[in-house]
């Protein structure tokens, strides 16, 4: 509870570092010795390959080990084999030059089947080229679904919880699809939804659906025994799509110039100026502010927004020609404690913590 209230406190971050972050490692670590056993070496190759280069993803998704009322072990062992399917699975679609969307779609099943205690788990690879991965992947949802089954309140938020994970699958099994479809294939599954969020663009309703920070806090808000079904969707609609949404845009803003060279989509792309690029991220900011205030612990959740800002801005690529600018006004937007946690991220970079 304490951690909870003052979580947006700087030295909290320190202890956070010390405290959850090595439990992250060690969880890494042991699946990148389950990987190490795939029989196919291309699919070694990926399984690691997510590891080693998408560990940041683990490790922010993990604050949700503090918050009041979860078993923190068990919140980062979901975290990690959640967060990892999703790496993993984020490599097979994109690294391989592989565009096949019946395929992208039943690989993506295991995101959720890892969220339903009672699926059986599908032959993920069944139209993949490469299939022989030891149950590698198996093995994390098998690890996901036995950390849903304890949750107090997983009824109630499993509905929830599948939404988003049905929706993220979409939009992977989309978005890496050729250049050539991916646009229409795309926009033909996200106009079906745009009614019910007639503030967004399509890409940035694309974008919010990329996150899967609303998983986790709906994982960690299932402690609770006396949740109900309208607290639950009061969660969700404050993560999706507006924190949701921030944390994916900031991610695809400092990847701006990277994705243009590699002709990567980026929603963040999809401005018509820098200067409406700029008001609409800072409209994220503040609205995603808003909404975390009205949540329950609203400093936690608050401080998630200040630490994704932090984050994601305190990366290199944020300070480049393009991004500095915008950088420099999120920051302001986000006020003193942004301030204060984008520096101590910038001391983490420089040490190889972060």
């Amino acid at each position: 509870m304490e951690i909870a209230k003052q979580v947006s406190n700087p030295r909290l971050i320190y202890s956070f570092v010390k405290t959850v972050f090595p439990e992250v490692k060690t969880q890494l670590q042991n699946w990148e010795h389950r990987a190490n056993l795939c029989p196919d070496k291309v699919l070694t190759d990926q399984a690691i390959a997510s590891i080693s280069h998408k560990e940041f993803h683990c490790l922010g998704g993990s604050i949700y080990a503090l918050y009041p009322g979860v078993r923190t072990k068990e919140v980062i062992e979901f975290v990690v084999a959640y967060q990892t399917i999703s790496d993993y699975l984020d490599n097979l679609v994109d690294a391989l030059e592989i565009q096949d969307e019946i395929a992208f779609g039943q690989l993506h099943l295991a995101m959720t089947e890892a969220l339903d205690d009672k699926a059986e788990c599908s032959d993920y690879y069944a139209y993949y080229p490469y299939h022989a991965d030891g149950g590698y992947l198996k093995a994390l949802v098998q690890s996901c679904q036995r950390r849903v089954r304890d949750l107090p309140s997983y009824p109630k938020v499993k509905p929830l919880m599948l939404g988003l994970a049905e929706l993220y699958s979409m939009l992977q099994t989309t978005k890496h699809l050729h250049p050539s479809v991916r646009e229409e294939k795309m926009l033909s599954w996200l106009n079906q939804r745009m009614c019910n969020y007639p503030d967004l663009s399509p890409w940035e309703l694309a974008a919010a659906t990329g996150s899967t920070l609303g998983i986790f806090y709906l994982f960690a808000l299932a402690y609770s025994p006396d949740l109900t079904k309208k607290e639950a969707e009061q969660a969700k609609n404050a993560y999706f799509p507006w924190i949701a949404g921030l944390h994916i845009l900031l991610d695809y803003f400092i990847d701006l110039e990277e994705d243009r060279e590699t002709a990567q989509l980026n929603f963040v792309e999809y401005y018509a100026s820098p200067r409406e690029r700029e008001e609409r991220l800072k409209h994220f900011v503040e609205v995603s502010s808003l909404q975390a205030k009205g949540l329950s612990y609203p400093k936690f959740h608050e401080a998630i927004v200040q630490g994704l800002l932090a984050m994601y801005l305190s990366d290199p690529k944020g300070n480049s020609e393009e991004c500095a600018q915008v950088t420099e006004s999120l920051i302001g937007v986000g006020g003193m404690k942004v301030r204060i946690l984008y520096w101590i991220c910038s001391q983490l970079r420089g040490k190889g913590k972060l």
